[in-house]
């Protein structure tokens, strides 16, 4: 069944909260380009609304109680904000998950090198991209550089209009006949995606030049060493802020809405939360776009140890307690579809897409093909979420990834399943997904933030 347009019935009142909510969103997303960069500012932002670590919890040695905001961190990369409910955890917690890591291109340990009087790093693609399309643009550098003394070298070059601007090369249309017969996925290699950093030589020198006057501007701006690449974890992403798109300014055109536009709208309706019933909780994790891996992943214990953490300092610890409030609890995946695109209808069923400006979408299932790697939430979850949607008067719509057959993809969702709660994935759609820029709808952002809040407050 067809859903109507959002924008046909919003208010004044409602157009100008949805360009405040923009406004302030565009600026998260141009000042979030990594991981660590959005957990600054999602800490930042939580201190402002009165959340206190866990660190600091404990070391107040006070037992929590209903109206108490705390927040986890894991290696800066990972966070979890929890806003202590009236009702006991055994009742279980009303979640909200997104990730904040985006598809990339990083830096290897032993990156830099000098090839024809041009200096290069080495890189390895991160998450799933079309490698031509990274090519050929302006590119920012961001990370940390960590010194053997601990000292924490802070990069960000390339987004200002005085930086300078990196660039992966390619093959000029005149001399690329050969190229241009490849396969989509060979014409630019994973090896071939080396940054262009610098040509000038360092004189009286006589190997190396280009490299050595590299690592002389390092070493002059930074402090920093070769060696010290080793111990860096630097990324590169697309150059520039995020900008409106259309004569209507009706869109959003950015780098890093997969999914920032979730972990943005999740953020806000947590931070807007006041006397819920469940204590409501906002887990934005890294590591989706390589399999939910790792330390700071949704695969890891990190988000069991901090419920058991919060549990214990609200008096009262015990494992069995653990288990039912994860088990009870109530989970939105926030995590993004495929907006349905007409120039490239053959991927789509179109019964069964999402579509900009339909508002939030719900995924009753995803993986790939046979439903493969997917969570499928239940008909009775599906039923409550119709209801408080409804009752909240929040835009909504139902949607596959594409067509069966075609391809699929996944979330952090059915990892949290794994504890038994009710779990379903619940997004913006987007445009140009995992592309260096890409493109969502005001209305569904809007929309999104609408439906996480009525979900705190009344699931």
């Amino acid at each position: 069944m067809e859903r109507k347009n959002a924008w046909t019935e919003y208010s004044d009142k409602d157009l100008k909260e949805i360009e405040k909510l923009c406004k302030d969103y565009r600026s998260f997303l141009s000042a979030g380009k990594t991981e660590r960069e959005c957990v600054k500012e999602i800490v930042k932002k939580a201190k402002d609304k009165g959340y206190i670590s866990i660190e600091e919890a404990i070391e107040a040695g006070k037992p929590l109680k209903a109206g108490d905001k705390v927040y986890a961190v894991c290696m800066k990369k990972t966070v979890a904000l929890f806003n202590i409910g009236k009702k006991g955890f055994e009742e279980g917690m009303n979640i909200l998950g997104a990730h904040i890591d985006s598809p990339r291109i990083d830096v290897k340990q032993n990156p830099l090198y000098e090839d024809s009087d041009l200096a290069y790093f080495d890189t390895h693609y991160y998450g799933g991209i079309k490698k031509y399309q990274w090519v050929a643009i302006p590119l920012a550098l961001h990370g940390v550089v960590v010194k053997k003394d601990g000292e924490v070298v802070e990069i960000n070059l390339g987004e200002k209009e005085s930086d300078p601007v990196f660039c992966i090369t390619d093959l000029l249309v005149h001399l690329a006949a050969a190229q241009m017969e490849k396969k989509a996925n060979k014409v630019i290699e994973g090896e071939k995606l080396d940054l262009l950093i610098g040509s000038i030589p360092l004189k009286d020198e006589e190997k190396d030049k280009v490299k050595l006057n590299v690592l002389a501007i390092l070493k002059d701006t930074y402090g920093i060493e070769e060696e010290d690449f080793m111990s860096a974890e630097l990324e590169i992403v697309p150059a520039g802020g995020a900008r409106e798109l259309g004569f209507d300014r009706s869109m959003i055109m950015s780098y890093g809405q997969d999914d920032r536009v979730c972990a943005y709208t999740s953020l806000v309706a947590m931070l807007d939360a006041k006397n819920v019933d469940k204590t409501s909780c906002c887990l934005l994790v890294d590591k989706e776009e390589v399999g939910s891996v790792g330390a700071t992943g949704m695969r890891s214990h990190f988000f069991e140890n901090s419920v058991a953490e919060l549990i214990n300092l609200c008096g009262d610890y015990s494992e069995i307690k653990l288990k039912r409030c994860l088990k009870n609890s109530r989970m939105l995946s926030s995590d993004v579809n495929a907006a349905y695109d007409p120039l490239f209808s053959d991927s789509f069923e179109k019964k069964n897409s999402s579509y900009c400006g339909r508002g939030v979408v719900f995924s009753k299932f995803t993986g790939s093909r046979g439903k493969s790697s997917s969570n499928d939430a239940n008909a009775e979850y599906l039923a409550v979420l119709r209801k408080i949607m409804d009752d909240n008067s929040v835009n909504y719509q139902m949607a596959e990834l594409g067509k069966v057959d075609i391809g699929g993809g996944g979330t952090i969702a059915y990892i949290l399943s794994l504890y038994g709660m009710e779990v379903i994935d619940c997004g913006v759609a987007v445009l140009n997904m995992h592309a260096p820029w890409e493109i969502t709808s005001k209305a569904d952002i809007y929309e999104a933030k609408k439906c996480y809040v009525a979900f705190l407050k009344n699931a």
